[in-house]
C-alpha cells in the first residue's frame, strides 16, 4: 500500500510541475504569441566559408516587416560566447542606423542583450520575437529569457536582418520569403 502512494505522490509531483510551467509565462514558447504564425523564409549564414547559424523568419502576416509581429529564430551551428553575440549585435545596430545613436542607448541596449542572451554551442536556439509598439521579447530553446519594453530597440535590433542596408541582403531576401525555390506551407 505504502508504494502506492508513494508512486501517487510522484505523479503529483510531476502533474503539478508540469502545470506550474504551463502557467508560468517565462515557460512559454514563442509560438503561444504568434499561434497563427508559418515560416516566411529560411536561411544559412556562413562568415569566411564557416556555419555559424541557420535563420528562420516566423509570421502570420503574408508581408512581414518591422511593423508586424514575427519571429526570428537563429539556430546556432558554432560555439559562441555571448560577449561576442552583444557586440557584433552593437556593431551591426550602429552600421545598419540612418542616425547615431549615442553612447547611453547602446549601452541600455547591451545591457539587455546580456541578459536575453547565452553563450551558444551548436544547436542552441535564439529567438526574438517582435512586438511592434512595444519591444522584443527573447527566447532561449524555447523558455523566455529576457523582455526589452523599446520598441526602438526592437526596430533596430532586427534590422540587423531585415532592413535592405543589411550585411547580407541575400539571407534577407529568403527570410522575407522572396526566394523563389523556398516551399511556403511549413508551420512551426
Amino acid at each position: 500500500m505504502h508504494s502506492f502512494f508513494a508512486a501517487d505522490r510522484g505523479l503529483l509531483a510531476i502533474v503539478s510541475l508540469a502545470l506550474a510551467l504551463c502557467a508560468n509565462p517565462a515557460a512559454a514558447d514563442w509560438r503561444a504569441e504568434l499561434p497563427q504564425a508559418r515560416l516566411v523564409g529560411e536561411a544559412e549564414f556562413r562568415w569566411y566559408g564557416f556555419d555559424l547559424y541557420q535563420a528562420r523568419l516566423w509570421s502570420a502576416a503574408p508581408t512581414p516587416s518591422l511593423d508586424t509581429p514575427f519571429a526570428l529564430e537563429l539556430v546556432y551551428r558554432r560555439t559562441i560566447p555571448r560577449h561576442a553575440l552583444v557586440e557584433t549585435s552593437l556593431e551591426e545596430i550602429q552600421r545598419v542606423s540612418a542616425t547615431p545613436l549615442g553612447a547611453q542607448r547602446l549601452d541600455a541596449w547591451a545591457a539587455h542583450m546580456r541578459r536575453a542572451f547565452v553563450d551558444v554551442k551548436p544547436g542552441t536556439r535564439i529567438t526574438g520575437l517582435n512586438v511592434p509598439g512595444k519591444g522584443a521579447r527573447f527566447y532561449v530553446d524555447g523558455r523566455q529569457s529576457h523582455e526589452v519594453n523599446d520598441p526602438l530597440f526592437a526596430r533596430h535590433f532586427f534590422a540587423i536582418w531585415l532592413d535592405p542596408r543589411t550585411r547580407e541582403p541575400e539571407m534577407r531576401q529568403r527570410l522575407l520569403g522572396l526566394d523563389p525555390t523556398r516551399n511556403k506551407s511549413s508551420t512551426p
